[in-house]
């Protein structure tokens, strides 16, 4: 079984995800949702800018929610103070130009006023979802992703305080200039290199790791022109043969050649979540499956794979234990209504989990005549019932 997805690597990244659980006054209880939703890869298009995050979350619906993130910035004031903390020793200045972040800065800027990480009130979402709470698990699943950039380059504190790296270490260089009349610094000796004699006596290190894999397949590139008529293809055909081809090669590399093992109903839901509009229609259409049933079917795919699809699609028995621990939770949780239990499934007003054979809960709710799952499983119905 793989390491539980963990967010940020580097102190800076890890201080990120601190503050928002910790300082910045978030709700503790929709946080772990979010976390949740991070792992399982829902975030896609996340865009970081001065002062601000946009992102894409996929949900219970076909279309993907929009996430909008602001985060307060700096006055020219409060930069100057900033730059000021930086200013107090060579080594933070020296640090920020190799592209690190000191730990000390973070404090001292933090004693200083100038907080890089969020506080309370620093952080105002909008997402495009029904979930009136803040943050919804589609928010909050963007908070967590966000210390991935922050990993990968610390200076996203920076921006989302409303300077670029290039406008901040502008800033620094220009005060590390010496002044009119002061004699500048020696440059540093120059670096000569390894003699080829010396170079080839070198130790060969380990072989570097191989990256992760990307998060979402890639595009494939367009057709400038159609197939011949005759042969019965166009190009948006090809196009999205080669995008599901794209898919599947990615499911290959992260889950192993259990990916390729798929029955005919698990293939078709994997195809359909990919696609809306009229794809989706078309594909429901050619598989023969009615159209309400492949919009389960994907949205489950979506949330937990072949898993998700299952317990869309099966009822089975399990031990007492699971559903016994489900429904001393459902009545703690105070829902209207009385819990009926029935085979796999505990159903109480329009909330209904139900137990998988992976040993998970999946969260169903009621929408119209309908249930329709609501979010990726948990290994706890505690998770799920709030």
């Amino acid at each position: 079984m793989p390491p539980r997805r963990t967010f940020g690597r580097t102190w800076w990244g890890r201080a990120w995800v601190d503050a928002l659980e910790q300082r910045a006054k978030l709700d503790p209880n929709r946080l772990p949702r979010g976390r949740t939703y991070a792992r399982k890869g829902t975030v896609s298009e996340l865009h970081v800018g001065a002062g601000e995050v946009q992102a894409r979350v996929r949900g219970s619906r076909p279309q993907p929610y929009k996430v909008t993130i602001t985060m307060r910035t700096f006055t020219d004031g409060e930069w100057d103070t900033l730059l000021g903390v930086v200013g107090t020793r060579l080594g933070h200045a020296a640090a920020l130009l190799d592209g690190e972040l000191p730990g000390a800065l973070t404090e001292q800027a933090r004693e200083a006023g100038v907080d890089l990480l969020p506080g309370p009130g620093d952080l105002r979402p909008r997402c495009s979802c029904p979930d009136s709470a803040n943050p919804c698990k589609h928010v909050a699943a963007v908070y967590y992703l966000v210390a991935d950039e922050v990993d990968r380059d610390p200076f996203t504190l920076f921006l989302l305080r409303g300077r670029p790296r290039t406008d901040v270490l502008a800033e620094l260089r220009s005060r590390r200039a010496p002044a009119r009349g002061e004699k500048p610094k020696l440059p540093k000796r120059v670096d000569e290199g390894l003699t080829p004699r010396a170079a080839y006596a070198r130790q060969l290190g380990a072989i570097p790791a191989l990256p992760p894999p990307p998060r979402m397949a890639g595009p494939p590139a367009t057709l400038d022109l159609d197939p011949p008529p005759s042969t019965g293809w166009t190009a948006d055909a090809l196009s999205g043969l080669a995008a599901d081809a794209a898919s599947l090669a990615r499911d290959l590399l992260t889950a192993g050649a259990t990916a390729a093992e798929l029955t005919f109903e698990e293939d078709l839901a994997r195809r359909a979540a990919s696609r809306s509009g009229s794809e989706f229609m078309a594909l429901a259409t050619a598989a023969g499956v009615p159209l309400r049933d492949l919009v389960h079917w994907a949205e489950a795919w979506r949330e937990a794979g072949r898993d998700g699809l299952a317990i869309v699609r099966e009822t089975w028995q399990p031990g007492p234990g699971p559903l016994a621990e489900a429904l001393a939770v459902v009545a703690d949780a105070g829902l209207p209504g009385t819990p009926k239990a029935w085979r796999n499934r505990l159903t109480q007003g329009d909330l209904q989990l139900r137990y998988g054979r992976d040993a998970r809960w999946y969260r169903f709710i009621r929408v119209g005549p309908e249930w329709r799952m609501d979010g990726p499983p948990s290994a706890s119905p505690v998770d799920l019932a709030y």
